[in-house]
């Protein structure tokens, strides 16, 4: 009960809506896979979780990671998988110890957040482009499915997990905005194979969660300072 009582009314209701409309539109449209429904969950509540600046979402988004990795290699959507488990995964571990090492006033389940300023928020950018730019061409070369939009997903991934490891509240932001190029991607992938409802759906509902997480973190780091 302490730990339900964690969340706020809205969290709770947020995730039962996320988890529900996954679960109904799997059950709707495919009914086999597991993996799909059970990687949307995880995700969901890592991302709660994230927006209580608790460090569990990060190892929760290690465990997404994974499973992301498997479900788009099974589409061919390699840069999807190359970004989770050679990119995102690893730079989720280090947020995990970089959230872990900088609590807010020694309280280990919530994180200081830390303004980063525009210089650091320009050098994030550039270097979201230049890993974007090294990906492009091992993407082109295996026959990535959907070239351009899975290759601006590694910009958006890598953004996002280089201002939450930095403890920016703008992670948030950029995850939305993946979310958007994942919801593209998937909305492709649908339209070859109805299975992947329920993955379409997840990164709906993710969208609709990181939005949530930013206003968490803006009060946050309100409260904080």
């Amino acid at each position: 009960m302490r730990f339900i009582r964690y969340f706020s009314m809205t969290e709770r209701l947020i995730w039962s809506v996320s988890v529900a409309a996954v679960l109904i539109v799997f059950l709707l449209f495919d009914r086999a896979n597991w993996l799909y429904p059970s990687a949307a969950v995880i995700g969901v509540s890592y991302i709660i979780l994230n927006a209580k600046g608790n460090p569990l979402g990060q190892a929760l988004g290690l465990v997404f990671s994974l499973c992301y990795g498997f479900i788009s290699y099974g589409f061919g959507y390699y840069g999807e998988m190359l970004t989770y488990l050679g990119m995102t995964a690893p730079m989720a571990l280090w947020a995990l110890i970089a959230w872990l090492r900088n609590p807010y006033r020694g309280n280990r389940a919530e994180v200081a957040v830390n303004h980063i300023k525009a210089g650091e928020m320009v050098l994030a950018l550039l270097l979201s482009a230049m890993v974007t730019v090294v990906f492009y061409f091992p993407l082109k070369h295996f026959n990535t499915a959907n070239l351009l939009p899975s290759t601006l997903s590694v910009f958006t991934s890598f953004l996002a997990v280089y201002l939450t490891a930095r403890r920016s509240e703008w992670f948030s932001l950029a995850y939305a905005a993946n979310d958007v190029v994942l919801i593209v991607l998937w909305s492709l992938a649908l339209a070859q194979n109805s299975a992947y409802a329920s993955v379409l759906v997840c990164f709906c509902v993710f969208f609709i969660n990181d939005i949530y997480a930013f206003f968490s973190w803006r009060r946050m780091r309100r409260r904080q300072a």
